[in-house]
């Protein structure tokens, strides 16, 4: 078990089960939240243009609704909403993982508190590699040449 157990797999799960739950009950009652989230762990669809990404601090707090509370779900991974950012209104779907969620807000009230960070992320392997390694060996480049005739 990790030196701090309030960074473990076990409670990371209860976190994650415990935000899912009430970001479900919001959704499901019409109830307007905000979450302030760390924005490392964010993914924007389509990316955010500079102008407006480098205005984010990295616990930053966003407001859900009208449209984007409308657009928003959530599931065992991720709060997703639409939203628009900037002068501009730029659209940009957000997705959220739980665990980057360190509070959830109603009016004035924090109703939900996390204090557990997201599990470290494992890289995907490179795939100029994997197919580096692929062709070393004689095998494969047989078939591979096999496959072109």
């Amino acid at each position: 078990m990790p030196s701090d157990p309030f960074q473990s797999d076990e409670f990371r799960e209860i976190q994650r089960e415990y935000l899912m739950r009430t970001i479900g009950f919001l959704l499901e009652h019409g109830i307007d939240f905000a979450v302030a989230a760390e924005v490392e762990h964010l993914v924007f669809e389509p990316e955010l243009p500079e102008s407006i990404a480098e205005r984010f601090q990295p616990l930053s707090l966003f407001v859900l609704t009208g449209y984007t509370f409308e657009s928003s779900s959530v599931d065992e991974e991720a709060l997703r909403f639409e939203a628009g950012f900037g002068e501009e209104n730029y659209g940009a779907w957000v997705t959220i993982p739980l665990l980057a969620i360190k509070q959830v807000i109603v009016g004035e009230h924090a109703i939900a508190l996390n204090i557990a960070e997201p599990a470290p992320k494992v890289s995907a392997p490179d795939p100029s590699r994997s197919m580096e390694a692929l062709l070393k060996n004689p095998e494969n480049l047989k078939l591979l040449k096999k496959k072109r005739k």
